[in-house]
């Protein structure tokens, strides 16, 4: 393997790319956050490889499967096409370890708080995760940041962090349009 060197921003998708109205398995739903296009090109434009990383039980639930999924963020990109944004990788959990249907039901290292697809990301893009940032309006997306030593984790929320939750290299924001991209190094 060569040596991790590209920097990335890592993504939540319900609730930071698009209004978190639960479930939301088809494009017809798909509302984007005000601000999202913005933030991701000036991220883009600063060197950042953007990757969303989402947990989908909605797939656990049967509500949707993967394929309508995955033809959701293909129209998804071309948005982001159309915006001028290039390539955005998506890395999805199917699973959920109580309401899962069938195979999606378990335990699984990919699951938010968990760190599963942050790493698989690092690995398949070359991806320094201490040179990395997450955004989530979860703190699981923040937990699962924190796992792996990102330089730093945006918390998009108007809820206090949990009692007792490490907030060292967290910033906690209410809109997006708060967030500053890193100056570059």
């Amino acid at each position: 393997m060569g040596s991790h060197t590209v920097k990335a921003l890592f993504l939540d998708r319900d609730g930071i790319i698009n209004v978190d109205y639960g479930y939301v398995g088809r494009y017809e739903d798909f509302e984007y956050v005000d601000g999202i296009f913005a933030l991701i090109k000036r991220f883009e434009k600063a060197g950042y490889k953007i990757i969303i990383v989402t947990n989908q039980s909605g797939i656990a639930r049967g509500l949707y499967s993967e394929d309508d999924f995955n033809a959701l963020m293909s129209a998804v990109q071309q948005d982001f096409y159309q915006a001028g944004i290039g390539e955005v990788s998506v890395y999805f959990c199917p699973h959920h370890p109580e309401h899962g249907i069938g195979a999606y039901k378990k335990q699984c290292a990919c699951r938010k708080p968990n760190p599963g697809m942050l790493l698989q990301a690092a690995e398949e893009h070359s991806v320094s995760l201490p040179l990395s940032i997450m955004i989530g309006d979860s703190w699981r997306d923040i937990q699962a940041g924190q796992k792996v030593s990102l330089s730093h984790c945006y918390f998009v929320s108007r809820k206090a962090p949990p009692a007792g939750a490490e907030l060292g290299n967290v910033t906690q924001v209410t809109s997006l349009n708060d967030i500053p991209v890193p100056s570059s190094v």
